[in-house]
């Protein structure tokens, strides 16, 4: 794409507003989209970023301001723009070919026209393999790639993606963004919409919104330089000592030496004006308390580091109602339950396996969960997770193998057994038709919450959900952010000694899933042993030890940090002149996942690393493509799943991606 283009201006806006009523959802917003560019928008739920979709998309008018796509008014200009919304709209008894048909009749594509687009995008997407399945038969990753299709169908010249990946899994993810990336270079303008801030870093610019407005707007190198901070990650023998004494500084100082402190599995970051200042304290606070000297390393400052920032900035801080726990055994049963821990575990599988007919979800897994510790469990859309969590909690039978919970090893569907555990679906587990203090009432009975606890109980999740004073609104009513809230803290009403959590933060903003993940550390300290499963690798990082899942196998476990160390290659990062011409090079000489686009750069892993760097770079130089700058980049917890998933699924002859998946049911999921 040539400056030239970079400079003509998709979409302009000047003092956008849009009421609803009283309430003032965009508030006089000023913001340009460049042809060709992917723009981005992040903000927590409620900032206002679906209302903006909507205008530019011609479905809503504003109240007041202007905007002008591709020259002329939204409305006017519908035809020419592409909108995938948050719900996909496939119609999920149509084959692909038909979803295509129908949305390319809407869009006056006919005859020898549509037959050339559709065959064109379902290649692109990898979907011509089977173009009479129908939608509802294919996996997350599946649908979300027909939607694309869908979206494109049109030959729009703006395509609006609002939260496009939410629930799907990073291999998924990773190939839908270096799709817009090959769209882009066809001359294609996108904004999206995004809740995940690692894929933010894609977009050539940003714009962070809240409540109606903008707060910052920038490239992501230069949201994160303005931020003036420095990030340290900080790891410690004793964490949850090192991090009091951290927070408890950060709340009684004065200076702010210390800007912010996040809690991750096995380490701390804090967010530092100065370097030399936050490191001296962090080494003198660790000291005050007893603590071991901790190990300290710089890293470079991340989007949520300036999503929480600036928002912080913004919002009062507020104390946060830790929930009400109550001690539930006597002496002699503590007793009891420690020796079976230090037998079973709280969470045992050895040799797991399920079969449904002639296909194996789950191959002899084995893992161990204690009391007090957090286990992630990680895959892509079919690799078993969620049959394994239903075999753990005792929803589902195994097929062989054998399991624990709570120190039981028999008779795993006792009601007093199961009195003891919290489960977290992936789909929103409450009655649509009840109200909100309905369900929660119901809950509360189904789990014998006592009588004496259950007012302080609701009230703590009506208040941990930000719902206090709505209770009486229909829960089916509530944005997917505040369900997942509500979920949660209905699974927790109880105080469960085990807690199952099946991607529970699917469709959080950062600022809400940052407070969700506080409540998950608070119920882990009191001992309960929580398996959560999620897309969202950042968030992985909140956990103690991981499992990653390929093909119904556990292939890799281990803390994050050990994970990461132990990642082979070197993964390194390319500037250069062409950026899509490099990208179609190396992966026509790499296998296709070690190669992705980031804004204005590449990603590359290595296996031999500086040896083999060199041919890659004159390789690209003989290409006519100019290297402006490389350097060696540390590996993301996404990095490391894409490479661990990739290099299973080679060694065990499953296929690449979505191409393996041959499970026969809707979702991709068993």
């Amino acid at each position: 794409m040539t400056n030239a283009l970079l400079e003509q201006e998709i979409v302009r806006a000047r003092g956008l507003a849009k009421s609803y009523g009283a309430l003032a959802a965009v508030k006089g917003i000023d913001f340009e989209i460049k042809q060709g560019e992917i723009f981005g928008l992040i903000g927590p739920d409620g900032a206002g970023k679906t209302t903006t979709f909507h205008i530019m998309g011609g479905v809503l008018e504003n109240n007041a301001g202007e905007i002008a796509v591709l020259g002329g008014s939204p409305r006017n200009m519908r035809l020419s723009i592409g909108y995938l919304t948050q719900q996909f709209s496939l119609y999920l008894d149509l084959s692909l070919i038909e979803n295509l048909r129908y949305v390319a009749g809407l869009r006056d594509v006919t005859g020898r026209l549509f037959d050339e687009r559709a065959a064109r995008y379902l290649k692109l997407m990898d979907l011509d393999r089977f173009p009479n399945r129908l939608a509802g038969q294919l996996s997350g990753g599946m649908k979300q790639k027909l939607a694309l299709c869908c979206a494109l169908v049109g030959d729009p010249k703006l395509l609006l993606l609002d939260e496009p990946t939410t629930g799907v899994d990073p291999v998924s993810r990773r190939e839908f963004w270096d799709l817009l990336s090959r769209v882009c270079s066809e001359g294609v303008t996108v904004a999206v919409a995004t809740p995940y801030l690692d894929e933010a870093e894609r977009c050539g610019r940003l714009i962070l919104m809240h409540e109606g407005r903008i707060l910052e707007e920038g490239s992501p190198a230069g949201l994160k330089e303005r931020l003036g901070m420095h990030r340290l990650e900080v790891r410690s023998g004793k964490l949850h000592e090192m991090e009091t004494a951290l927070v408890e500084a950060q709340r009684k100082r004065a200076d702010r030496v210390l800007f912010d402190v996040q809690t991750f599995g096995d380490r701390l970051d804090v967010l530092v004006p100065n370097l030399e200042q936050g490191t001296a304290l962090v080494r003198q606070l660790s000291q005050q308390a007893g603590l071991t000297e901790p190990l300290l390393s710089e890293q470079e400052p991340t989007l949520e580091n300036v999503f929480v920032a600036r928002l912080k900035h913004d919002l009062p801080e507020e104390e946060q109602k830790p929930f009400p726990f109550v001690v539930k055994e006597s002496r002699e049963q503590s007793k009891q339950a420690a020796q079976n821990s230090a037998k079973y575990g709280a969470i045992e599988a050895s040799a797991v396996s399920k079969r449904f007919g002639n296909f194996q979800a789950v191959r002899s897994v084995s893992l161990r969960v204690e009391y007090g510790e957090i286990y992630g469990l990680l895959g892509a859309n079919g690799a078993g997770k969620t049959t394994t969590i239903k075999i753990l909690c005792g929803l589902i039978k195994p097929s062989g193998g054998s399991m624990a919970l709570c120190g039981q090893v028999s008779d795993l569907r006792q009601e007093s057994l199961r009195q003891k555990l919290g489960y977290m679906s992936q789909k929103f587990t409450l009655y649509d038709d009840l109200t909100i203090r309905e369900n929660l009432e119901f809950y509360c009975g189904v789990y014998c919450v006592p009588e004496t606890l259950r007012k302080e109980r609701i009230a703590w999740v009506l208040r941990s959900s930000e719902l206090t004073g709505q209770e009486g609104l229909l829960a089916g009513k509530l944005p997917g952010g505040w369900k997942q809230r509500l979920s949660f803290g209905a699974a927790v009403l109880h105080q469960p000694q085990v807690l199952f959590l099946d991607e529970p933060t699917s469709g959080v903003d950062p600022l809400a899933r940052r407070e969700m993940w506080k409540l998950i550390r608070d119920f882990s300290r009191q001992g309960t042993a929580i398996l959560v499963t999620t897309h969202f690798l950042e968030e992985a990082e909140n956990c103690n030890n991981l499992g990653f899942m390929v093909a119904g196998e556990v292939v890799a476990e281990g803390s994050p940090s050990r994970i990461k160390e132990e990642q082979p290659g070197t993964l390194y990062e390319l500037v250069c002149d062409d950026l899509q011409g490099a990208y179609s090079r190396l992966k026509g000489l790499l296998e296709e996942w070690r190669t992705s686009m980031f804004a204005d750069c590449l990603h590359v892993v290595l296996d031999q690393g500086a040896s083999e760097l060199p041919g890659l770079l004159a390789n690209l130089a003989a290409a006519g493509v100019k290297i402006k700058s490389h350097r060696q980049v540390p590996f993301s917890l996404e990095d490391c799943f894409i490479s661990i998933v990739q290099r299973a699924q080679r060694a065990l002859g499953s296929g690449h991606g979505e191409k393996s998946m041959q499970t026969p049911q809707s979702g991709g999921e068993k």
